[in-house]
């Protein structure tokens, strides 16, 4: 079908067959009808009621079906089914009062808002139906590790994200499965090796640019975005490691904060690579939008696809460079095969020449190489900022291992406990991924959440939600300072007590076939960059001021309680965790000398 039609459209047709079904079944009654009754004359307007009832019927009739069948599976393998929230929560046909309310959650509202509840009411595995579609949402370690790994073979990305996630990541290795995924993660194996990852020198070179321009705007008086700094430091890194070159978001100027004239720029008058940056985070916040809807997304994008035209200047950005690459390719110029100076690109293009399996493939490991460690520094430095005497620590342990101006090694960063414990720490209240799925391809059960329960049945094809967020925040897992930023947590008792017991707790990367690859990358990213920050920043100051007043968080937060009640800024989702307009910062450098 023609990528031209709009996406309703073409949902629609493609639904003609379920959509064309009820008016047919009342057709052939009425004609049975007017050939044997006696009386069978019928008036135009129960004619046209009669057909008109035929589309909820079918629903209804669709969903009794439905719910008979699971129940009638579900005693087969002995299991029972999910708990779901009362009927009296949302009465509406569809849950649309709930659906509303995910809509609204995503423009503003806090990760997870109302599921902490649930362990009291439903427990941390439920059937949350939206748009006549189960959802199982959950986050609960045991059931969340049977997807993620016991069970592997029964749960897939699913057709869900297939179709949601089709127009950002295509056919790359986050949204495909079976075969063609097992060949996607066994072509970037290979550079996620030690030997690959331990190099350092494009993290020290944009690292010094981007400290050296944070210095400079600091001396203008100006508070600092840190996350946009962050983001254009990882993207670069990203794009280096992938390609032989980086794009160059590093050069182009800083943004200012919103009082000044300069704050703000158009996109008319921005940089392609800040072109290519904004239409990048502008498609995942759509595809993210959409998620909320799964298979029936485009009939909330009726008339036009919202990621196509981010997406075509994104295309457009990797289309010369992948060509490039194959270029030298043909050419016999590419020498680099197997040698320490291939890039992702070369190995690519060597071992296949679909250019849309490659673009695809780029366009993951750049989604991942840039949003998920940019989403760590950034929550790390905000954190840091909150609690100064951890900063202090964290300093000290820089500054004692390495010193004040030394390149961090790879056994630098190693040795570090407490640099580790710091980001794992931040990691567990603000996971990059807070919220991921998969599907089941089948019929299949999740373990009893208690001893002696049945398991719980899960219907085939059903999405199953799970919300590392919540699970990472619960207090009878973690124990009940769970919502207290500490690092000990990671170094004293509180390891063999909680995490070292039941360690699918802690899943920031994920876990099971589908772990991670760049698990380690990313910590050695944000290692030696927070080790540079801080040999060169000895204070951070949060800067609310420079913070547009519509990103500060509502005052009804205060009043809720939690970590709610005391976050600084609005934390928002899409692919990943960001803060809403940027997380704006001060920091003061570091003296010549000091003493601990």
């Amino acid at each position: 079908m023609s990528a031209n039609i709009p996406p309703g459209i073409s949902y629609l047709v493609k639904s003609l067959p379920q959509l064309l079904l009820p008016p047919c079944v009342v057709s052939a009654l009425l004609y049975f009808y007017r050939l044997y009754a006696v009386d069978n004359v019928l008036s135009a307007r129960l004619v046209t009621t009669l057909y008109i009832l035929s589309f909820p019927m079918a629903l209804m009739i669709s969903v009794v079906f439905s719910d008979i069948s699971n129940r009638v599976a579900a005693r087969r393998m002995n299991a029972t089914m999910l708990p779901a929230p009362s009927f009296w929560e949302d009465p509406t046909p569809g849950s649309l009062v709930s659906l509303y309310r995910a809509m609204k959650s995503f423009r503003g509202g806090y990760p997870g808002d109302g599921l902490e509840n649930r362990l009291v009411t439903t427990g941390p595995t439920f059937n949350f139906r939206v748009l006549f579609q189960d959802r199982v949402v959950t986050f609960e370690p045991n059931h969340i590790k049977a997807v993620l790994a016991t069970q592997f073979e029964d749960f897939d990305k699913g057709e869900d994200a297939v179709s949601t996630l089709g127009s950002l990541l295509g056919t790359g290795v986050f949204a495909v499965d079976g075969e063609l995924w097992k060949f996607h993660r066994s072509l970037t194996r290979p550079f996620f090796a030690k030997d690959k990852i331990t190099h350092f020198d494009i993290f020290d070179r944009h690292a010094e640019q981007a400290i050296e321009k944070m210095k400079t705007r600091f001396k203008e008086g100006y508070a600092v975005d840190f996350q946009d700094v962050v983001s254009r430091f990882t993207l670069d890194s990203a794009t280096e490691f992938l390609f032989g070159s980086d794009i160059g978001t590093l050069s182009d100027p800083l943004p200012y904060p919103f009082f000044t004239y300069t704050g703000s720029v158009s996109p008319l008058n921005q940089t392609f690579s800040a072109q290519f940056s904004r239409a990048f985070n502008e498609a995942q916040v759509a595809t993210a939008y959409r998620t909320r809807f799964g298979l029936m997304w485009p009939l909330f994008e009726f008339w036009k696809d919202h990621t196509k035209e981010k997406m075509k200047l994104v295309h457009g950005f990797l289309e010369p460079i992948i060509n490039e690459g194959v270029r030298r390719s043909k050419m016999g110029q590419n020498e680099k095969k197997h040698s320490d100076d291939e890039t992702v690109l070369d190995h690519l293009i060597a071992h296949t020449e679909d250019r849309t399996i490659i673009r695809d493939e780029i366009m993951n490991l750049a989604v991942a190489g840039r949003d998920t460690t940019a989403s760590l520094m950034t929550f790390t430095v905000y954190m840091l900022s909150q609690h100064p005497h951890i900063l202090r620590k964290l300093r000290e342990e820089i500054l004692t291992v390495i010193g004040p101006h030394r390149r961090p090694t790879y056994d630098d960063l190693r040795d570090m406990k407490y640099l580790r414990a710091v980001l794992n720490e931040t990691l567990r209240l603000y996971p990059p991924v807070p919220f991921d799925g998969r599907q089941s391809n089948k019929h299949t059960t999740l373990p009893p959440v208690k001893k002696g329960d049945k398991p719980l049945f899960i219907p085939a094809g059903t999405r199953v939600v799970y919300a590392l967020f919540v699970m990472h925040r619960r207090t009878d897992l973690w124990g009940p300072d769970a919502l207290k930023f500490d690092p000990e947590r990671f170094l004293d008792e509180r390891v063999h007590k909680y995490l070292t017991p039941n360690p699918f707790i802690f899943l920031p990367f994920n876990a099971g076939p589908r772990i991670c690859l760049g698990q380690q990358f990313a910590y050695n990213e944000s290692s030696f960059f927070l080790v540079r920050l801080l040999q060169n920043f000895s204070t951070i100051e949060l800067s609310e001021e420079s913070q547009p007043p519509d990103s500060k968080p509502p005052e009804s937060w205060k009043e809720e309680g939690g970590t709610k009640a005391t976050e600084k800024v609005q934390l928002r989702s899409h692919l990943t965790m960001y803060v809403a307009e940027g997380l704006w910062v001060k920091m003061g450098e570091a003296p010549a000398t000091e003493d601990f």
